[in-house]
């Protein structure tokens, strides 16, 4: 297995990342210089303790938090210095699937209108069989066509997660930030929505950064992970490199904190 630093033209690239929050003494380094880079039809599991600076990682990439220094390129285009009227096309190709599902979804909307919304958002003044496309959408995630005239409180946390999907593949993208997509959910309910995961990659060709505190789940889905402390990545190896010879000490703690491991 290779690593993302050897593939020739990565799809996502991040480069002396920084994130401040707040000015003077409330000022906060939330991310310090922080390198990623990702292939297609890859997962880069990102992990830490809350507070560690991962999700905010994410949220600098799709722009929902401002970079102070740094570089992101998408496909090769750098993103930082990009209007947001030109951003707007990468924002298809480059979407968010939350922690909370049910905070995520409207609970105003049907399912169908939730859908359809992320449609016509993502094919402005485009005819189309909106509904054939809706029920693939939602036969995709492994949820009946009929759920979509529901409403969120109607479903299971795992149900309305696979609908986050769901309006996430509306658009066709070709990244997914995953932030801390099965935290909420039963441990047996956590492995349907990996695999469903798992699976949509290999179906899609997606690339994901999944974030995650928990380095058990990381494991299940990927390939590589960066562990983030205070801002700053400590280590970054193949998943099952870092599983089997971790070198950093916090790395180390954070895989004797999972139940049921004997520390190496």
């Amino acid at each position: 297995m290779t690593l993302d630093a050897e593939i020739p033209h990565p799809l996502m690239e991040v480069e002396g990342l920084r994130v401040v929050f707040g000015h003077g003494k409330n000022r906060v380094d939330a991310v310090k210089g922080v390198n990623l880079s990702l292939g297609r039809n890859r997962t880069l599991g990102l992990v830490g303790e809350s507070g560690s600076g991962k999700t905010t990682v994410g949220r600098a990439v799709i722009r929902l938090a401002k970079p102070a220094a740094g570089s992101i390129r998408f496909a090769g285009t750098e993103l930082t210095s990009l209007r947001d009227s030109a951003f707007l096309p990468y924002r298809k190709k480059i979407q968010m699937i939350f922690q909370d599902p049910y905070s995520s979804l409207d609970p105003r909307l049907s399912i169908r209108a939730t859908l359809r919304e992320a449609l016509e958002l993502g094919h402005p003044g485009e005819s189309a069989d909106w509904e054939g496309i809706l029920e693939e959408k939602m036969l995709l995630v492994g949820l009946a066509p009929e759920y979509l005239s529901r409403y969120p409180h109607e479903f299971s946390g795992g149900q309305r997660q696979r609908i986050g999907i769901a309006r996430a593949l509306c658009v066709e993208p070709e990244f997914l930030i995953c932030d801390e997509p099965v935290s909420s959910l039963d441990v047996s309910i956590q492995a349907q929505i990996l695999n469903l995961l798992m699976d949509l990659q290999e179906r899609l060709g997606l690339a994901y950064l999944f974030i995650s505190h928990d380095l058990r789940v990381v494991k299940h889905i990927a390939h590589e992970v960066a562990v983030m402390q205070r801002g700053e990545i400590v280590e970054r190896k193949e998943t099952e490199a870092l599983y089997r010879d971790p070198g950093h000490p916090y790395t180390r703690a954070l895989l004797d904190a999972i139940p049921g491991r004997t520390a190496g």
